[in-house]
């Protein structure tokens, strides 16, 4: 079964840097200003690091 790491923009408040793209370790996370993050999902691994730091759970691997 592949999962695949989707954004819940109702949850993300987008009023500041979001702190999962720092902690991505293949960078498939990236941000413009304050928006939303973006996913690069044929760089995404799917390890889930991002979506367990994610403070508001807007980032989900499912």
């Amino acid at each position: 079964m592949n999962k695949q790491l989707n954004i819940i923009k109702e949850n993300c408040p987008q009023n500041h840097p979001c702190p999962a793209v720092k902690v991505c370790p293949v960078g498939a996370l990236s941000q413009d200003g304050f928006h939303a993050p973006v996913i690069d999902h044929s760089k995404c691994i799917r390890c889930g690091k991002c979506s367990n730091f994610c403070p508001k759970k807007a980032l989900v691997l499912n």
